[in-house]
C-alpha cells in the first residue's frame, strides 16, 4: 500500500502526478505556469483529469541561471500554501533537492519531496522523516544539479539504480520517513544518455520486484526525443508508448505533463492486464 499525503493506492493502481513548473524557462512549456493564475488553473485542470499528485517545481532540471534557495522557496511555498488550500484532499509533491526548501514547503502542506538528484543533500530526507513527508529516491548517477551528462559508462546501468535507489530508500526508512510512504525513480536522462533510458524502462521490472513502488518521470524527455529524432512539442506519442510498456512492467506513478492522454494509456493497460473492468461493457451481451 502506498501512503501520500491523505490518500491512499492499492499496489496495482496506477497514480498520475501532474507537472507544475513554477519556473520562467520550462525546457516544455517555457514559463507557462511561473505566474500564479496560470499555475491554480493547470492545478484545477490536472485533478479534473485525473491527477492524485501535483508536482511543484522552482528550479528547472537542465542548466541555467543560477536559482537561488531564497528564490526557490519564493516560488513554491507560498504556492504549495495555496492548492493545499484550494485541493485540500490532493497530494502536494515538490520537486527540490535542497533541505532548506523542503523544510519551507513541508510547512506550507506539502506531502512528498520528489528528490530528482538523488540524495545529494543528504538532509533532505532528514526533514521528510521530520514532516513525515513521502520521500522520492532517485537515481542521478552522482550528478551535481542541473548539470547535463558527458561521456557517462555504466556496466550495468540497472544495477547501478538498484544499488543507489535501494540504499537511499533504506537509508530515509532508518531515519524515520514511513516504509509506506518511500518511492524509487530510475532517473531517466538525469547522467544517462539515451541507450541507459532504453535500457532502464525494459529492465523496469527489476526494479517493481524489490518491492518498493516505481515512480517514472518519462514526459517529453530528450531520451524519447533522440529515440524518436523529434523536438520537446512532437514527444508525446513517444511518451505515451514508453508508460504503456512501463505500466506493463509493473511502474506505479507517473510524472507527466499530458494528465488525460496518460489517464486513457494508464487505464488501457490496467484493463488489459485484468486489474481494472472496462468502463461500458455491451459489445456481444444483447
Amino acid at each position: 500500500m502506498l501512503r501520500l499525503g491523505r490518500r491512499e493506492f492499492e499496489p496495482h493502481e496506477p497514480v498520475i502526478m501532474a507537472i507544475v513548473n513554477r519556473t520562467p524557462d520550462s525546457f516544455y512549456d517555457q514559463g507557462a505556469t511561473f505566474r500564479d493564475e496560470p499555475a491554480l488553473a493547470r492545478v484545477e485542470q490536472a485533478v479534473a483529469e485525473g491527477a492524485a499528485i501535483i508536482d511543484i517545481g522552482g528550479v528547472k532540471a537542465g542548466p541555467g541561471e543560477e536559482v537561488t534557495a531564497e528564490e526557490e522557496a519564493r516560488r513554491t511555498v507560498g504556492f504549495v500554501a495555496e492548492v493545499r488550500r484550494r485541493f485540500p484532499d490532493v497530494v502536494i509533491s515538490v520537486d527540490t533537492w535542497r533541505h532548506e526548501v523542503g523544510e519551507a514547503v513541508c510547512e506550507a502542506g506539502a506531502d512528498l519531496l520528489n528528490d530528482a538528484w538523488g540524495g545529494v543533500d543528504p538532509k533532505l530526507a532528514e526533514v521528510a522523516a521530520r514532516y513525515g513527508a513521502g520521500l522520492v529516491c532517485t537515481h542521478a548517477g552522482g550528478a551535481q544539479p542541473r548539470t547535463r551528462p558527458h561521456r557517462v559508462a555504466y556496466d550495468d546501468v540497472m544495477a547501478d539504480i538498484l544499488r543507489v535507489t535501494l540504499s537511499l530508500a533504506e537509508r530515509a526508512v532508518e531515519l524515520g520517513v514511513p516504509r509506506e510512504s518511500v518511492l524509487i525513480d530510475p532517473g531517466h536522462d538525469f547522467n544517462k544518455n539515451t541507450r541507459h533510458s532504453l535500457e532502464a524502462t525494459r529492465r523496469l521490472d527489476e526494479m517493481v520486484r524489490t518491492g518498493w513502488p516505481v515512480l517514472v518521470s518519462l514526459s517529453n524527455k530528450d531520451f524519447v526525443g533522440e529515440t524518436l529524432d523529434k523536438p520537446v512539442k512532437e514527444r508525446v506519442l513517444g511518451t505515451l508508448a514508453t508508460t504503456a510498456v512501463s505500466a506493463w512492467l509493473g511502474a506505479q506513478v507517473y510524472r507527466v505533463h499530458e494528465v488525460a492522454e496518460t489517464r486513457q494509456v494508464l487505464d488501457m493497460v490496467a484493463s488489459i492486464a485484468g486489474h481494472r473492468p472496462p468502463a461500458v461493457a455491451r459489445r456481444g451481451l444483447a
